[in-house]
C-alpha cells in the first residue's frame, strides 16, 4: 500500500533521460556535501569542542555544553526549513538548494577558523554557537530541496529509488567525514590534532560553494515545479493564501505525523554517530580512531541498503517498508546498548550494524514518502517541515538526552528505553497515516 494522499501531480513533459541523470547526480552531491559539513561538527564535539570551547567545570559539563550547541543547530533547521519552503514553493526548488549550499560553506569554514575560549574567551563560544545556528538554518534549507529535484525528475514508478539518491547523502557525509578526521588524526599528534588538526574537516567544507556553482549554473528548475507555478500564482492573487498558510490551515496534522514518525529514526542516528562515540570513548575508554573506524563501515554498507529499501518501497509501498524499519528499530534497542557496553570492537561493529539496517529501511523510503504527502505547490513547505520537526524532536537533543539519562541512571538501558518510547511514537504516527490513505 502506497501512501499518496495528496500527491497527485500535475501533468508534465518527462524530461531527458540524461538531464534526469544530471540532477539526480547533482541532488546527491548536494546532499553528501552539506551533511558532511553537519556531521563534522557532530564528531567535533564528541572529541574537542568542549575542551576547547567550553574548558569550565568536569569533563562531563563540557560534552554537555558542546552537545547543547550541536543541538542548537537542528533548533534552527525549521527556520531554515519554513522560509526555504515559502520561497522554493514559489520561486523554485533550484535556488534555495544553492543558498542553503552557500550558507553552509560559509559557516563550515568559519568554524574551521574560529579561535578558541583560550584566544579570545566568551567570544569564541557565543561565535560558535552562531555559526551552528547558520548550519543549522542552511541544513533545513537543503533537504527539502535536494529531495524535490530528484523526486520531481522521477520517472513513473521511480520515486522511491530517486529520491533515495538524497538520503545516500547521509551515509556518504557520515563516511567523508569519518574518513577526514580519521586521516587527520592518522597525520598528526595528539597535541597538533587539539591545537589544529580538527580544523582541518572544517575548512575543507569550503568546496561546497564550487557545487552550488554547478548546480546554479548547470541544473534546470523542476517539471513539476513549473506546472504548478501558474496554479499557485492563480491561487495566492484569488485567496490572498501562500504554502506555508495553507499547510498550517489544511495540512498541520500531516506534518505533525510525518515528523512523528521519523523522529526515532534522526534521534538513533545521531545517538549512533555521536552519542556512541562519546560514550565509548570517555565511559568505556575504547580508542576514538577504531570507533569512528567503525562507524565509517557502518555507514559504507548504507549506501546499498538505503537504495535497496527505496526500491522495496517503489514496489511494495512506502508504508509496509517504513513500517518494518520502525518496528526494528524498538526490537533491537536494548540488545543495541547491551553489546555496545561489552567494550568490545567486535560488538560495538555488530550492534551499530543491525541497528543501521533498521535505520536504512526506513531513511531508504522517506523521501518519497514525504513528497508524496503534499501536492506539488505546498511540497517544499510540508515536507521541509515535517523532516525538521523530526530532526528537533529527535535528532538535535539525542545525544544531550544520552549523555543527561547516562548520568542520572547510570545505566545505558535508559538510552534503550529513550530510544523505544520514540518507536512508539513512530508506530502510531505510521498507523494514522496508513489509515488515512486507505480512507482516500
Amino acid at each position: 500500500m502506497d501512501t499518496t494522499p495528496s500527491a497527485q501531480s500535475l501533468p508534465t513533459t518527462a524530461p531527458a533521460v540524461p538531464n534526469r541523470r544530471r540532477v539526480a547526480t547533482a541532488a546527491a552531491l548536494a546532499s553528501a556535501v552539506e551533511w558532511y559539513d553537519y556531521f563534522v561538527f557532530g564528531i567535533a564535539a564528541a572529541l574537542v569542542l568542549g575542551d576547547l570551547y567550553f574548558p569550565a567545570g568536569s569533563p562531563t559539563a563540557g560534552v554537555l555544553a558542546a552537545f547543547a550547541t550541536f543541538a542548537v543547530g537542528f533548533l534552527a533547521r525549521p527556520i531554515g526549513g519554513v522560509v526555504a519552503g515559502q520561497l522554493g514553493d514559489k520561486k523554485g526548488r533550484k535556488p534555495m538548494l544553492v543558498l542553503a549550499l552557500t550558507l553552509m560553506g560559509v559557516a563550515t569554514t568559519g568554524i574551521g577558523l574560529l579561535p578558541t575560549y583560550e584566544a579570545i574567551g566568551v567570544a569564541a563560544p557565543i561565535l560558535l554557537v552562531l555559526l551552528r545556528i547558520v548550519q543549522g538554518v542552511a541544513v533545513g534549507a537543503q533537504w527539502g530541496g535536494a529531495m524535490l529535484l530528484a523526486t520531481e525528475y522521477a520517472p513513473e514508478g521511480k520515486r522511491g529509488i530517486y529520491g533515495s539518491v538524497v538520503q545516500l547523502g547521509v551515509p556518504i557525509g557520515v563516511v567523508t567525514a569519518n574518513t577526514v578526521f580519521l586521516l587527520a588524526g592518522a597525520f598528526t599528534s595528539e597535541s597538533a590534532f587539539e591545537a589544529w588538526g580538527w580544523r582541518v574537516p572544517f575548512v575543507v567544507g569550503l568546496l561546497v560553494l564550487g557545487l552550488a556553482w554547478y548546480i546554479h549554473t548547470r541544473v534546470e528548475e523542476t517539471p513539476e515545479f513549473r506546472a504548478a507555478e501558474r496554479a499557485l500564482a492563480e491561487r495566492e492573487q484569488s485567496e490572498q493564501s501562500s504554502p506555508l498558510r495553507t499547510i498550517m490551515r489544511d495540512h498541520l496534522g500531516t506534518v505533525l505525523l510525518a515528523g512523528g514518525s521519523f523522529a526515532v529514526n534522526t534521534a538513533t542516528f545521531y545517538i549512533l554517530i555521536t552519542g556512541v562515540l562519546d560514550y565509548t570513548t570517555r565511559e568505556l575508554d575504547m580508542e576514538h580512531g577504531a570507533v569512528l573506524a567503525v562507524s565509517l563501515c557502518v555507514s559504507l554498507t548504507q549506501l546499498v541498503l538505503i537504495p535497496a529499501a527505496a526500491a522495496l518501497s517503489d514496489k511494495f509501498g512506502r508504508i509496509r517498508v517504513y513500517t518494518v524499519g520502525a518496528v526494528g528499530i524498538a526490537v533491537w534497542a536494548v540488545p543495541l546498548f547491551l553489546l555496545i557496553d561489552t567494550g568490545s570492537l567486535l560488538w560495538l561493529a555488530v550492534a551499530t550494524f543491525v541497528a543501521g539496517c533498521f535505520l536504512s529501511i526506513m531513511y531508504g523510503p522517506q523521501a518519497a514518502l514525504f513528497a508524496e504527502l503534499f501536492t506539488p505547490e505546498m511540497r517544499y513547505t510540508g515536507a521541509s517541515l515535517g523532516y525538521q520537526i523530526a530532526a528537533v524532536g529527535g535528532g538535535g537533543l539525542a545525544p544531550f538526552v544520552m549523555v543527561l539519562l547516562l548520568e542520572a541512571t547510570g545505566t545505558s538501558m535508559a538510552v534503550s528505553g529513550y530510544i523505544i518510547a520514540l518507536s512508539v511514537i513512530a508506530l502510531a504516527s505510521i498507523k494514522v497515516l496508513a489509515d488515512r490513505a486507505r480512507s482516500r
